[in-house]
């Protein structure tokens, strides 16, 4: 196993964790590296695409995380963006990251990976789509987990359109049409923001209690002010956040949302500041879980039936890795048996990048898993001895912790994995910044 500068790299996805990957690589001293890409550009989901089968952000995203907690550490968003930059900025900044690192020219775009197979010697043989074959002695997987679209299943059959949020773009061809959005996290409560402008009506069908928290709270995002007391220890911090909550939007069932049952930290938080507003003014409104099809209609588990012309599932995204057998990886189901999301116990040369679902950006907890990734691969940075039990305490933690949901697997508390991660990453490695 090489475990040297020398090693050569291969690294899936150039999107927002694929070129952290890269610069990380290249900071550490290792320049034998490609980065093969799909696409043909930087970005991944950032980069904005009509055609539905591209999994993309829609027309009008911005971010839900703010500008100050969701920047690389070593490359700050520019003066001048908003507290939540809009999706051509971020694919700005992602762009002029990629180029202030010089990993650009490692990049193969329009070039997809058919298969990964692990030899006898921990080399990686990839094979691409279109027939060649490389061998690297390492591999790094950073192809995202917001591709795949994970449909919901009831009874019945809906005759109407249903799609995933995946495959929504804009508001526009909705107008005039009766909706239902399924899911109340992130992209369900902006997709019926959205619709609620343009159809003649919009409901959302909610299964839980879920934690709506607006954009800004007493002028500040609320991962800013989370951050100031992020050092208390949670039976001090959770309870004065609770309270700032609900001094700041009151009781959910004004709203008509049920009540969470869980506990803030206990599964992740949508960020939204007009789902409020449109509940309360009558332009969303909320029904129950779904009980079944039939025709244009549709049954809620408290009997009430409704006629729809759309329905769009925002019900999230499996975890795909779709170049594996799946005798020799399958991560898709439950907590994935990894030490801090990166390494992976019976595969050594293999690491994960940016697979977690913080509360918070993703990205930056992307650079330091990249950091501790390529200070292991040029061997500054060694594995525990015991990192199968730590895994199993991991899951342990994870099944507690959070509830019982696919999208919940990866989810991580975005402080608490900054510590995790400092902890380890060596006091030898390379300076962020550095090129």
């Amino acid at each position: 196993m090489n475990r040297t500068r020398d090693a050569r790299v291969c690294i899936i996805g150039a999107g927002p964790s694929g070129i952290t990957a890269g610069k990380n690589l290249i900071q550490a001293g290792i320049r034998n590296f490609v980065i093969y890409e799909k696409n043909d550009q930087v970005g991944g989901n950032w980069v904005f695409n009509d055609k539905t089968q591209h999994s993309s952000v829609y027309e009008t995203t911005h971010l839900i995380s703010s500008r100050r907690h969701s920047e690389y550490f070593d490359y700050p968003m520019p003066a001048d963006y908003p507290d939540y930059p809009s999706h051509a900025q971020m694919l700005a900044y992602f762009q002029g990251y990629a180029n202030h690192f010089g990993v650009m020219p490692y990049i193969q775009f329009n070039t997809e990976v058919d298969k990964a197979e692990e030899q006898a010697d921990n080399t990686w043989k990839i094979t691409l789509k279109n027939g060649q074959v490389e061998v690297f002695d390492h591999l790094m997987i950073a192809n995202g987990h917001h591709w795949n679209p994970r449909y919901p299943t009831y009874e019945g059959k809906f005759t109407g359109e249903f799609i995933h949020s995946h495959a929504y773009k804009r508001a526009a061809p909705f107008t005039g049409k009766r909706v239902l959005v399924i899911g109340a996290g992130n992209s369900g409560c902006d997709i019926a923001v959205e619709t609620a402008r343009v159809s003649t009506f919009t409901a959302m069908s909610i299964r839980r209690g879920q934690y709506i928290v607006p954009k800004f709270v007493f002028g500040q995002p609320p991962d800013v002010m989370n951050a100031r007391f992020a050092w208390l220890p949670d039976w001090v911090r959770l309870p004065f956040l609770y309270l700032v909550l609900r001094l700041a939007i009151g009781k959910y069932e004004d709203y008509g949302l049920p009540t969470p049952k869980h506990g803030m930290l206990n599964a992740h938080v949508t960020n939204n500041s007009e789902i409020l507003y449109a509940i309360r003014h009558g332009k969303v409104h909320i029904r129950k879980d779904i009980k079944c099809f039939n025709g244009n209609q549709v049954e809620f588990v408290d009997g009430l039936i409704e006629e729809y012309d759309a329905i769009i599932a925002a019900t999230g995204f499996k975890i795909s890795l779709p170049f594996f057998d799946r005798a020799l990886l399958s991560i898709d189901e439950g907590v994935p048996p990894l030490y801090r999301n990166i390494f992976h116990p019976d595969h050594p040369t293999l690491t994960f990048i940016g697979l977690v679902q913080p509360l918070g950006s993703i990205w930056p907890l992307s650079d330091m898993h990249a950091k501790l990734a390529a200070n292991y691969i040029i061997g500054n940075y060694n594995l525990p001895a015991d990192i199968n039990k730590r895994i199993q305490h991991h899951i342990q933690y994870m099944k507690r912790q959070y509830i019982n949901s696919p999208r919940h697997t990866i989810e991580v508390e975005y402080h608490k994995h900054i510590r995790e991660l400092t902890r380890e990453i060596p006091a030898s490695a390379p300076a962020w910044g550095s090129k």
